[in-house]
């Protein structure tokens, strides 16, 4: 076990740990402490407390002293330094007519470097930036690019809630968030009412995102067929997650339909996702055909299809055109960052096939030039060594002469036996 501390150095950071040694350190307390940056100022925000070795992050650094009222006072003046270096930065940025937004301007402790935090579509040039800074300041300047998200940590808003945004008041780190999230919790997809002030989905979204994904176990989808404790037989209508009840189209007498509410306990059903028996194994060619109606049977007037292709009591194909026709456009729907995220896929994908290809066009050019070298240093026919020809041929000819001189001496011999004959 170790003593720990829980320092926090702006609104905004995270909560890093620090040992405390034997120092009379309580909540709320400021304090002077080394982090990799330089020399900082910060505030206790986790009392001395003890954890174990396993969960402390290593190295450990320790507090150097609880802050005076000097250091307090120091701390102010560098606030006050940081608005008029943040009005320089700007201004300088625009006269040199770079494409990126200026957010904030910190100073460390100890003076021995200034960052500048800014937001840009792309990567920027800024170094010639960064020596005019250097030569105004006559300190380090630091640069960094940050996201929409962190932008709006910083400068920080009020929510659509009415209240301070979560990011900027109690949040660390962002947690991811997805629009699953909301299509769990029944929420509008419209991009206005679940999107926060930086332009990306609420972060509060995944406050409640554990609750919904338990209390959603056990429940019917919509379109679910069910059944009544007193033999009804219905479709799912619509689900109150947090209620647990089940707003349903049940059939009543002489084949109407009416809408009933249930809970969940009162209901049995059978998810659609579930094929009936018979129907797992089945051709593709076969189901393609009781889709399109090839195999010659008509659909009944009034039914509806169920998403895996079965059918389900419903009001006609009107209804089922209209329900298929909002399910896409939910489905349709994407966050902005996940839109963002694709096209900067597609583009360094086509990137990446463009190098390919180029490499690919060098590679041929280069063997083609290998090949023509070959071809201009492979020597032609008739073109070798005379010594080594000559000899070749001469030899060729003679075996020739030879083998045409011992058939004409053999025709002769029996030339002359013949005529000896007669």
């Amino acid at each position: 076990m170790q003593t720990i501390i829980g320092v926090k150095f702006r609104n905004t950071s995270k909560i890093y740990y620090f040992d405390p040694k034997d120092l009379d350190i309580h909540y709320n307390d400021h304090v002077i402490v080394e982090t990799v940056r330089g020399i900082e100022y910060g505030t206790v925000v986790l009392s001395p407390m003890q954890l174990e070795d396993e969960k402390v992050p290593q190295p450990l650094k320790d507090v150097i002293r609880i802050a005076t009222e000097l250091d307090t006072e120091r701390e102010m003046e560098n606030r006050v330094k940081e608005k008029e270096a943040y009005r320089i930065c700007k201004a300088k940025i625009a006269e040199r007519g770079l494409e990126m937004k200026l957010i904030q301007a910190e100073y460390t402790f100890d003076n021995s470097k200034v960052l500048f935090y800014f937001t840009a579509d792309g990567r920027i040039d800024f170094r010639d930036l960064v020596k005019e800074l250097a030569s105004i300041f006559r300190t380090r300047i630091e640069l960094r690019q940050i996201g929409v998200r962190d932008e709006t940590k910083i400068l920080g808003g009020m929510g659509i809630c009415g209240r301070p945004l979560c990011c900027h008041t109690y949040l660390t780190e962002f947690a991811p968030v997805s629009i699953k999230m909301a299509k769990e919790q029944n929420l509008s997809l419209n991009p206005s009412k679940i999107s926060g002030c930086c332009g990306r989905l609420m972060c509060c979204l995944k406050n409640e995102a554990d609750t919904y994904v338990a209390l959603s176990k056990g429940l019917p989808s919509k379109g679910d067929q069910m059944t009544t404790l007193d033999g009804r037989h219905g479709e799912v209508h619509s689900i109150d997650i947090l209620r647990q009840r089940i707003k349903c189209i049940v059939e009543v007498d002489n084949d109407e339909k009416e809408m009933q509410e249930y809970h969940i306990s009162e209901i049995s059903f059978i998810p659609h996702s579930k094929k009936a028996k018979g129907q797992q194994n089945q051709p593709k060619a076969e189901k393609k055909g009781r889709r399109d109606g090839a195999d010659g049977s008509d659909f009944e007037t009034g039914k509806d299809r169920g998403s895996d292709g079965d059918f389900a009591g419903g009001k006609g194909g009107r209804s089922d055109r209209r329900g298929r026709r909002s399910e896409d456009e939910a489905d349709a729907f994407e966050d902005a960052e996940s839109i963002e995220l694709a096209r900067e896929e597609i583009e360094g994908a086509e990137r990446r096939g463009s190098r390919r290809r180029d490499r690919g066009v060098n590679r041929e050019a280069a063997s083609e030039g290998e090949a023509a070298g070959e071809r201009r240093q492979r020597p032609r026919k008739g073109a070798e060594s005379e010594d080594g020809a000559s000899a070749a041929d001469e030899a060729t000819k003679s075996r020739r002469r030879k083998r045409r001189h011992s058939r004409r001496k053999t025709a002769g011999e029996q030339g002359q036996a013949a005529q000896a004959e007669e």
